[in-house]
């Protein structure tokens, strides 16, 4: 194929992804947008095969067992996993490129450049393979969600960077290509596991978004090593995208990225105040128990409410219970909205995919700087399946894993109906005060869809 027509349809197809993520910010052209992008990638797997005939057989047949492996997975996984999903794809990118890069340094005949270039996929690859092994665990709760407090993590870190750095150096002096293909693996694998131990609770969306834009700034490197000009401008996009998003969350978190790559937010976490745990009571018996302590506080005499939904909601499956809720709220005459921290959930819009599947409309969706100042004023406060991003503790306890993010400002609420399975503690592993509250708030415990059925049952 002429060179030129062929970075002509490059340049169609990066531009095609391009403006199918523009339109992936929109709610009502997202699902066109996916397709679009969706629709570009296989347009570019075809254009590989045209542009490279050699080994065209095998390729073939990974890419059929890949597409049998990833449709059969993501029809069994559901939707309460997609964090995790997430997370393992983002590994397999690395991997992917990793790959690459290890195979382009076993060539015998290779520049100098190709070998650095390559050393950086392999390296970056590993790195992100790895953490996002580890993401995936501790999103499924796999192995301790919890900070891993790892002694001499600074200098473990900065060793490991070392021997990467010194690997991509071999590489490019020639003649060290298996030492630094070996060197290389294993201290990026090593890196990649130190680091995503380290991280953990609330700072978990955060790494998850980077090692999403480390697959793709591995993509590009490997696309220069092997002179494909398309993985490098398509893992460009990706890679920066995910640095925009990354960006994103650090400020939802009022984290900078460094102090979570270096482990300095999972301090030791200074005593609270121990909130009573209870055990998953019925909810019909938590019910009777608070309506003395409710003032006689009727949800159906609710004019204005705010839902606060969290992960315990896509535990519970209860999306569409809310829905019912919300549809109940109305008809009795009461302005409903949602209130969407930027990190509810296990990973960035988590809880909208979730609201969307049961066809919620977005324009009941608020953002927390948009929703926050109406705490006070809203006659009720129902929270599903969250605690973490509605702790008080945030504001108020130095030292804990979360203090300094940004909350809503649940506790402000002069009426709250708590949908939580127990009282124990969210991710982050903080106690909440809000649950010791003397006046105003009505614990539901139990599964999210029973507490809420209850609440229906009641108009």
């Amino acid at each position: 194929m002429n060179p030129y027509i062929t970075y002509a349809i490059y340049a169609v197809l990066s531009a095609a992804v391009l403006v199918g993520l523009y339109m992936q910010s929109r709610v009502k052209s997202a699902v066109a947008g996916n397709l679009l992008c969706v629709g570009a990638m296989i347009a570019a797997i075809v254009v590989t095969f045209i542009t490279n005939s050699a080994n065209i057989w095998f390729v073939l047949v990974a890419v059929a067992v890949g597409t049998v492996v990833g449709l059969v997975w993501a029809k069994k996984v559901k939707m309460i996993e997609m964090p995790q999903m997430v997370g393992m794809l983002n590994g397999i990118g690395g991997l992917a490129s990793a790959m690459v890069g290890a195979i382009e340094l076993m060539r015998v005949e290779s520049s100098a450049f190709a070998n650095v270039t390559a050393a950086l996929a392999l390296v970056i690859g590993g790195v992100t393979f790895a953490g996002s092994l580890i993401a995936a665990l501790k999103l499924a709760r796999k192995i301790d969600t919890r900070p891993k407090r790892i002694p001499g993590y600074s200098v473990i870190s900065i060793a490991l960077i070392i021997l990467m750095i010194g690997s991509c150096v071999l590489a490019g002096i020639g003649g060290f290509n298996l030492i630094a293909c070996i060197v290389g693996a294993v201290s990026s694998l090593a890196f990649g596991w130190v680091f995503a131990m380290r991280v953990g609770g609330a700072d978990m969306p955060v790494a998850i978004s980077l090692l999403n834009s480390l697959s793709g700034v591995a993509g590009a490197i490997a696309g220069m090593a092997i002179s494909n000009i398309l993985l490098v401008s398509i893992g460009g996009i990706v890679g920066s995208s995910g640095l925009l998003l990354t960006n994103i969350m650090c400020r939802a978190m009022n984290r900078k990225l460094s102090d979570v790559l270096l482990g300095s937010t999972a301090k030791p976490q200074e005593k609270t105040p121990e909130a009573p745990v209870a055990e998953a009571a019925p909810v019909e018996e938590a019910q009777e128990e608070e309506e003395v302590e409710e003032d006689n506080f009727k949800l159906t005499d609710a004019k204005d409410v705010i839902i606060v939904p969290g992960y315990g909601m896509a535990l519970s499956q209860a999306q569409h219970k809310v829905r019912e809720l919300t549809e109940r709220l109305e008809k009795n005459g009461a302005r409903v909205r949602f209130a969407i921290h930027p990190v509810a959930g296990r990973m960035p819009g988590h809880m909208n995919v979730l609201l969307c599947e049961a066809d919620i409309d977005y324009d009941y969706l608020y953002e927390l700087d948009a929703i926050n100042d109406d705490f006070a004023n809203t006659d009720a406060v129902i929270v599903v399946g969250a605690s973490d991003v509605m702790n008080p503790a945030a504001r108020e306890a130095e030292g804990t894993p979360i203090y300094g993010m940004p909350i809503l400002n649940v506790d402000q609420a002069k009426h709250i109906i708590v949908c939580n399975f127990d009282l124990k503690p969210g991710y982050a592993g903080v106690e909440n005060p809000i649950y010791t509250r003397k006046h105003g708030i009505r614990l539901l415990l139990g599964d999210a869809k029973d507490s809420l059925d209850i609440l229906v049952r009641e108009f």
